[in-house]
């Protein structure tokens, strides 16, 4: 036979110390947890067996301010939250808040021990076990729920973008107009296809790391009967792959036509890149004059690097040399730049050694000599592009366009460092000036590209470097000096250990560097960054 519930006091009852409140554990066999009250303020418990339509409760004494001997009785509260992936049950009483921490409950065990759920105020005795066993699972079974709930929107936003979160959505494509290009600068500056690297011809040696293009998706015309029009470098091969894909999607039936492709016959201007395989002139196959603007659109969507609405009957496309991209890699100096050492003396860095202190700059922005530990990367036969950054004074720095360098704002009179390709005439640059060699800015007044033989990069401890008296980052590729120079930790703090064993003198230990391009440990780490660096942060 059921025990009858002790029937709850009004609210406004003098005897009442709290709110009653009433929860549902099951909807099987619901458990009454009574706790009464005695002069010590202890609390017991015991569990009996209430009927499924009943709502268990709980009673409790009154307050420590209250006359012994009278009673009230408070329904209790059991909730759950789901936060951080943990779990809890708190059960609410006017006199406390008791909480229940998910470990398992010992079977046949009337004590209290690490193996049983604690509250504060007690235990559950053996006879309710098998009850308690069943609220843990309700209990963790709905955790797990609401902690899948609440790991959803975190799933969404870190979605690749396309098929998440919703529909996909069509972003509307414009055509250009009539001698637009895009992007809006020159064919042969830096933010475009970048500078000429000379023509190739059949007998030429670069003329094996030519590709010939056989999709057919695409029509070439030929007029030349030599097959020239096939002719193209890698990144062209796949970009122009890409746009012929694009065609028949915008419009079924029609196909992607090349009527201009490498050129070995000279016919263009002398600082074209069809002599390179860089550039093609494209039109639709059924030579609709009206769709040339559109697909323009496309060989922009498609990623080449230059695309010009040049003529009413063809589209010009031009796309970075393969060097260029292949090289992202790192990013150097031209073996003629010179650094300051130790002994006063300029070097140049096809000259340096490892082991040599030069001038670079500390984390408070003196500048100081740092002792040289290795060459990230070292090329003497490798022909590279070269950002020209020049200053007022005459200083002049040649520097890839990955690599950073320290570049001081003036609205906000901060340091940061900048990839060399997006600093911009106006903006200043940290220059050497004096004996002291103190460094002050100095405005940048032109910029410009060359081509140059030989590539270094020295790594100092300070991960700076002075070089043609520009202070510059040792680092390239990461839009962040301070990870970059955390990366290289592990490898200065071994360079660190092995010199306490040596005994050599500081003049054996200079030494050229033994390997010929990208150093091993640079080299692991370029291999893992896509991993552990988030996008927006690395060089495109």
């Amino acid at each position: 036979m059921h025990r009858k519930s002790t029937p709850r006091p009004s609210p406004s009852s003098p005897s009442s110390s709290s709110s009653v409140r009433s929860c549902v554990l099951c909807s099987d066999r619901r458990g009454v947890v009574a706790v009464e009250s005695a002069r010590s303020g202890s609390w017991r418990q015991s569990s009996s067996v209430a009927r499924s339509s009943e709502v268990p409760e709980m009673q409790s004494t009154a307050g420590a301010g209250e006359a012994v001997g009278e009673n009230s009785a408070a329904t209790c509260a059991l909730g759950f939250t789901a936060m951080d992936l943990s779990a809890s049950v708190a059960v609410a009483v006017s006199a406390g808040e008791v909480r229940y921490d998910g470990r398992r409950m010992a079977e046949g065990s009337g004590r209290c021990d690490d193996e049983v759920p604690r509250l504060r105020a007690g235990c559950v005795p053996s006879g309710g076990a098998a009850r308690a066993r069943l609220r843990q699972r309700t209990v963790w079974l709905l955790v797990a729920l609401l902690a899948l709930v609440q790991l959803v929107p975190t799933v969404e936003s870190c979605g690749p973008g396309r098929g998440i979160g919703g529909p996909r959505r069509t972003r509307k494509l414009l055509p250009l107009v009539f001698k637009q290009h895009v992007p809006n600068v020159s064919e042969n500056s830096l933010s475009a296809s970048g500078m000429q690297e000379g023509a190739i011809s059949r007998n030429d040696s670069k003329f094996r790391n030519l590709e010939t293009n056989y999709n057919k998706d695409i029509i070439f015309k030929d007029e030349e009967g030599t097959g020239a029009d096939r002719v193209m470098t890698q990144r062209c091969k796949e970009k122009l792959n890409i746009l012929a894909v694009s065609v028949m999607n915008q419009w079924p039936g029609l196909r992607l036509m090349v009527t201009e492709g490498w050129d070995e016959d000279h016919m263009h201007a002398p600082e074209s890149l069809h002599y390179e395989g860089r550039a093609v002139d494209i039109m639709t196959s059924d030579k609709d004059r009206s769709k040339i603007g559109m697909l323009a659109r496309l060989a922009v969507e498609a990623g080449f690097d230059w695309v010009f609405y040049e003529s009413r009957n063809h589209i010009h496309c031009s796309v970075k040399s393969d060097s260029s991209q292949a090289n992202h890699a790192s990013g150097c100096f031209t073996g003629d730049s010179t650094v300051l050492t130790a002994s006063g003396a300029r070097r140049k860095l096809n000259e340096l050694r490892i082991g040599e202190r030069v001038q670079a700059v500390d984390a408070s922005g003196q500048t100081v000599f740092s002792e040289v530990l290795m060459f990230m990367d070292r090329d003497t036969h490798q022909r590279r592009e070269f950002v020209t950054i020049e200053a007022e004074g005459g200083a002049l720095l040649q520097v890839t366009p990955a690599h950073l360098v320290m570049v001081w704002r003036r609205e906000r009179s901060e340091t940061r460092f900048v990839f060399a390709d997006r600093v911009r005439e106006g903006d200043h640059v940290l220059v050497q000036s004096g004996a002291d060699g103190a460094l002050e800015p100095r405005r940048v007044h032109r910029i410009s590209a060359v081509l140059s033989e030989g590539v270094y990069a020295p790594l100092t401890r300070e991960g700076t470097i002075v070089v043609d008296s520009v202070a510059a980052s040792c680092y390239a590729l990461i839009d962040s000096q301070t990870v970059a120079h955390l990366s290289f930790l592990p490898y200065r703090a071994a360079q660190k250990l092995g010199a306490l064993f040596e005994r050599s003198s500081a003049a054996d230990s200079l030494s050229l560097p033994r390997h010929e391009g990208i150093h091993w440990y640079a080299k692991s780490l370029y291999a893992i960054k896509d991993y552990l660096i988030p996008s927006d942060w690395l060089y495109h």
